[in-house]
């Protein structure tokens, strides 16, 4: 067995692609070492600002040997009965680049056909590992790629250099103006220029002796410990920071922790406004006492050994020192006037080019507001706070805070709301209105929170398909896959009875003043409503519920969210209980032949033996039943009453003809089994049930 190499050495690449990137090299190396059919038992990768690696071990020597089998034309086609061949078996045995006579006759089910036998030898590693790393490199995607040289190519960074070696042989290939070999770099400061990487074992440990850690997650535990220590012996904590702590990891290769101070009248500030320029800007971790209290100290990583860390700190600190005057001066001016008087300042602020100012965003937003709650029943005095905060939602966009730190918006809207002897619940919700700002963010807690969210988050969904704004793979400039998840969660939270058609159309007719009948186009609202049920199910997907569950229900309809999750609920619960799995068979035999059903209506007089008439009876009473069930939410119980129904319809398949020759009858029996398929769509389309679950009859 073997280990492979590849290091592609380059410019500081920014931290946020490094993930995804090493993710990717993976999954490609796999997918090209499986096109030449190579054993392998890992493939690794590894990352800092200056390089992407893949390592590669226990890779088979060479690929597997297959022999191929490949059908051909039916033997009376492909030979005369003289026996001679036709032109079809030529020309068959011309496309696999075999002779006639090199054809094999194979019997099928009883029928004689041509084949062509192949033999594939697998590749050595050495002949195909420089087009596997080729492969590897150009497939590569970041959100903003760069292109640095007259030959085209595009990656995060410049490449400066590439490593290429199967044990100590080097697999030689080139990129441009770059050939592959065994010479990388150390740390840019620390470590040497050129460094011979004699085998791929010892990669990590040349690099490791050059101030390199390049193995990221052993270069993430060393950072947090560093952290953690430095942050006791102040006497302090630092809170678990996941996002901030894998963006510091991929700044640097050789980590070395150090703390800093600032004065503590900068504590007197809103601790977001102390925190945001630490973590935001300067990517500093903030130290809390023992009761959660901010300190006026901090943490900081530095790509380097302990040399000159009082300069590094002192540089550190007056960095810091800086932006803090800075947020005091805008937190000291911005308070000089009242929340509401920034609103006329929206006029001339663009939400978007074809959509208008942010002022009327506001208008669609209190529109919004207000139909929402009427739908909802809410009160008239949360009503009222929830226009009120709608009215100031945006308006903190143009204090000198937020223009300074975007990251606080919402956040000063609540502060200068209070300061401004705004309500309590109106402060609240300027702030909640943003939430859920990411994956694992908070829903707002309070009603009008909630309504604000929802009408601000459908407002910019409506208004960018309406202009044809979509998100694709790799772009979503507007972040709408996260407001629709957003919505989703907030309706879901707070149990909301919100028709997500109702919620479609009332925003995009908000547009009608701007975009005119184009706002209403049905395809446009379709778009929306497919956008919505793809993220409803990667919510539905992300809480461990089977793909054929929540296919089954969202097929039919997911306009009420509460219900749509309560029939997943149900359907999973109920495929653990007695009787799923012969109610799913009967189900399954019915549906089969209701599709041959002219959608006409079951007449009595036409059912003639015992088994279809107590089918009948059964169908309409556990209709009547469902209705009450359906009208609960109790859908575990409405899976008992189908349940109930197998054995009526075992014992009308046993003993009940369908496709009979009389028309009249055949027909009145079918339709029969598609009243039993219909009453049934009050919980889902039961027809997309994995069927490996169910072992169904043929009729």
């Amino acid at each position: 067995m073997h280990q492979y190499l590849l290091e592609i050495g380059t410019e500081e690449i920014p931290a946020k692609f490094m993930s995804s990137a090493m993710d990717q090299m993976r999954e490609i190396a796999a997918l090209q070492l499986g096109v030449y059919r190579f054993q392998y038992s890992e493939i690794s990768a590894f990352g800092t600002p200056r390089r992407l690696a893949l390592l590669i071990s226990g890779l088979a020597e060479k690929g597997t040997d297959i022999i191929e089998e490949i059908k051909g034309p039916a033997l009376k086609a492909a030979y005369s009965p003289e026996g001679k061949p036709t032109k079809v078996a030529e020309g068959f045995a011309r496309a696999q680049k075999i002779t006639v006579e090199e054809l094999l006759v194979k019997n099928i089910n009883g029928s004689d056909y041509v084949f062509a036998v192949r033999e594939s030898k697998g590749s050595h590693a050495k002949d195909v590992l420089a087009d596997v790393s080729l492969q590897l490199i150009n497939n590569l995607n970041f959100p903003k790629p760069m292109r640095w040289a007259d030959n085209g190519m595009r990656f995060a960074r410049p490449i400066r250099w590439i490593v290429s070696i199967l044990d100590e042989q080097i697999i030689p290939f080139k990129l441009g103006e770059i050939e592959a070999g065994r010479i990388t770099r150390g740390h840019r400061f620390l470590g040497e220029d050129h460094i011979s990487i004699n085998d791929p074992k010892t990669y990590l440990e040349q690099l490791w002796n050059n101030f390199v850690m390049a193995d990221h997650k052993k270069r993430r535990n060393e950072c947090w410990k560093q952290i953690q220590t430095a942050a006791e012996k102040l006497g302090g904590i630092v809170v678990d920071d996941e996002e901030l702590l894998n963006e510091v990891n991929f700044l640097l290769e050789w980590p070395t922790a150090l703390t800093g101070n600032f004065d503590k009248h900068y504590l007197e500030l809103p601790e977001e406004v102390v925190i945001t320029p630490m973590r935001e800007h300067q990517r500093y971790f903030p130290v809390r006492d023992n009761k959660g209290r901010l300190m006026n100290h901090f943490v900081t990583v530095r790509n380097g050994d302990e040399q000159y860390l009082e300069n590094v700190r002192a540089g550190n600190e007056k960095v810091l020192k800086a932006r803090l005057d800075d947020a005091r001066f805008f937190w000291e001016e911005d308070k000089k006037i009242k929340l509401e008087n920034y609103l006329p300042r929206l006029e001339k602020i663009i939400f978007q080019e074809k959509l208008g100012t942010v002022a009327q965003k506001i208008i669609r937003i209190e529109a919004n507001v207000k139909s929402i709650s009427e739908w909802l029943g809410k009160s008239e005095n949360i009503t009222e706070q929830a226009l009120r905060a709608a009215k100031l939602a945006k308006a903190d966009l143009v204090t000198y805070m937020v223009y300074e730190f975007p990251e606080l918006q919402g956040i000063m809207g609540q502060y200068y709301a209070d300061l401004s002897g705004e309500n309590e619940a109106v402060a609240k919700a300027i702030k909640e209105h943003y939430q859920p700002r990411f994956a694992g963010d908070e829903i707002p807690q309070s009603i009008e929170g909630s309504l604000l969210s929802i009408a601000d988050k459908i407002d910019t969904i409506t208004g960018c398909f309406a202009i044809g704004i979509e998100p694709t793979g790799s772009q979503d400039p507007y972040a709408l896959r996260r407001q629709v998840m957003g919505i989703c969660l907030i309706i879901t939270g707070h149990q909301l009875e919100i028709s997500i058609d109702g919620l479609i159309s009332l925003a995009l007719n908000n547009y009608r003043s701007i975009l005119g009948e184009k706002a209403v186009d049905p395809q446009i609202k379709q778009k929306i409503r497919e956008f919505f049920r793809a993220r409803i199910r990667n919510i539905l997907v992300e809480q461990g519920y089977k793909n054929d569950t929540i296919d089954t229900v969202l097929e039919i309809d997911f306009d009420s969210l509460p219900d749509t999750f309560a029939k997943v609920r149900a359907l999973e619960d109920a495929k653990n209980k007695p009787g799923y799995n012969e109610l799913l068979t009967a189900f399954t035999r019915a549906y089969n032949l209701s599709k041959k059903s002219s959608g006409g209506k079951i007449n009595e007089e036409y059912l003639l033996v015992t088994p279809e008439i107590v089918l009948n009876e059964k169908i309409h009473s556990t209709e009547k039943e469902l209705a009450i069930c359906v009208e609960k939410r109790d859908y575990i119980e409405a899976f008992k009453l189908l349940s109930q129904l197998a054995e009526p319809v075992n014992h009308f398949f046993d003993g009940v003809m369908v496709m009979v020759d009389d028309e009249k009858i055949r027909q009145n029996r079918l339709a029969l089994l598609a009243k039993l398929v219909s009453i049934s769509r009050c919980l889902g389309d039961l027809s997309k049930i994995n069927s490996s679950e169910v072992t169904s009859k043929e009729e």
